[in-house]
Order: structure tokens, then sequence, then C-alpha cells
């Protein structure tokens, strides 16, 4: 089975043809139906050979195209002292985008 390692966001994620990967959101212009390129290749496994970057692989890259884009659930975050009347509540929702993997050069 064919699959790479590649680096988006400041994470990693292993992939193969057909799997959809829920991302940091990229840019503001992205659209769903986009093609995006990967180009931060850290592994690639043919089944055969393997190549390992240094820390990335030259030439290798991952196209995948978007599926959707949202926002995750909501994370309360709730700063409190106690007697001294202190209380803070603010939420954030991550923001996200879901790639479909289609193929690797």
């Amino acid at each position: 089975m064919e699959f790479a390692i590649i680096e988006t966001g400041g994470k990693q994620y292993t992939v193969s043809r057909g799997d959809i990967i829920a991302v940091e959101k990229l840019s503001d212009t992205q659209k769903v139906g986009d093609i995006i390129v990967f180009d931060k290749v850290l592994l690639v496994d043919n089944g055969k050979d393997t190549t390992i970057g240094t820390p990335y692989i030259t030439n290798a890259s991952v196209n995948g195209k978007v599926t959707e884009i949202g926002r995750a659930a909501k994370i309360v975050v709730v700063h409190y002292k106690q007697k001294s009347r202190y209380f803070k509540k603010n939420g954030h929702r991550q923001p996200f985008v879901k790639v479909m993997i289609e193929s690797f050069k």
C-alpha cells in the first residue's frame, strides 16, 4: 500500500490515496473543490521502496482536493480567582479544512 508522511500547519500526517484529513486552515482564499499541493513530504513508501527525506524529499508532492471548510466545536476557557470577584469566560472555535488525498508525485 502506498503512503506518505506530509507536514502542514506544524503537524505531521500519514496519508494514502483516498484518505480525508482535517488540517489547520490554510488561507482565506481556499474554496471547496480547490486543489492543494503539499510540498513538505517527509517520507514516501510505494510498497517496494521507501524514500526518507532530510528533512524533506526534493521534487516530491502530495495533491489533495478541498472537500469541506469549517470550524471545530467550541472550547470554553475560564479564568477564575476565588475571593477576588475575578471571572473571565472566553470561547474559541478552531478553523479547519478537510482535504481528500488524490495523488503522489
